[in-house]
C-alpha cells in the first residue's frame, strides 16, 4: 500500500524523533505521521510551510508492507471518531501518557473542524456523547502514525513531489 507524508523536508528515511513540546498537540503523540490521502499530505505540507515561513514543501511517497507489519507489530486501529478515539486524542493533545505501547496507531485525523468540537468537549461545552455524534458528521481523512523503529522497518521511500 502507498502512504504519504507532508512536510517542509524531503524525508527519504523516516525516523521517530524524540518527543518535543509541540508533540502535545498531535492526535497520536510523538511519531512519524502518514496518510493514505495524497490530498491530506499536501495539506500538511502547506500548513508546515505557513508555520515555518517556507516557500517549498514536499509530499513523500512510501510503500508500506501492511501484511508483514501486522504479523510483527502491535497496531492499534480506530475505525471511526468514536469515544475511544476521542479520549485517546484528547489525552495525547494534553501531553499526558495514554499508557498505550502500540508500534502504530491508525485512525481519523482531527482537522480544524474536528479540533473545535474537541475543544468544546475539553471545556465542558459538549459532553462525550454529543461530541462523538457531531464528529460522525465530519468527513475525516486517515492518519497512520509510526511510533517505533520496528514499525518503520516496513516502510520504503519511493519518491517525492514538491509543493509550492
Amino acid at each position: 500500500m502507498i502512504l504519504y507524508h507532508g512536510s517542509t523536508e524531503l524525508v527519504e528515511r523516516p525516523e521517530i524523533r524524540k518527543r518535543k513540546p509541540e508533540d502535545n498537540f498531535l492526535d497520536f503523540g510523538a511519531g512519524f505521521y502518514t496518510t493514505t490521502s495524497h490530498e491530506q499530505a499536501e495539506r500538511w505540507a502547506r500548513i508546515k510551510m505557513r508555520r515555518e515561513n517556507k516557500s517549498v514543501g514536499y509530499v513523500s511517497f512510501y510503500e508500506f508492507d501492511l501484511e508483514a507489519a501486522e504479523k510483527e507489530c502491535e497496531l492499534k486501529r480506530f475505525p471511526s471518531a468514536d469515544l475511544e478515539w476521542l479520549t485517546f486524542v484528547v489525552t495525547n493533545r494534553n501531553g499526558k501518557s495514554t499508557g498505550d505501547r502500540s508500534d502504530m496507531h491508525i485512525g481519523p485525523v482531527a482537522d480544524d473542524n474536528v479540533y473545535q468540537s474537541i475543544r468544546y468537549f475539553e471545556t465542558g461545552v459538549y459532553d462525550a456523547e454529543y461530541t462523538v455524534k457531531k464528529l460522525k458528521t465530519e468527513v475525516l481523512h486517515d492518519q497512520w502514525t509510526f511510533h517505533t523503529e520496528k514499525a518503520l522497518s516496513f516502510v520504503r521511500f519511493i519518491e517525492s513531489q514538491e509543493v509550492r
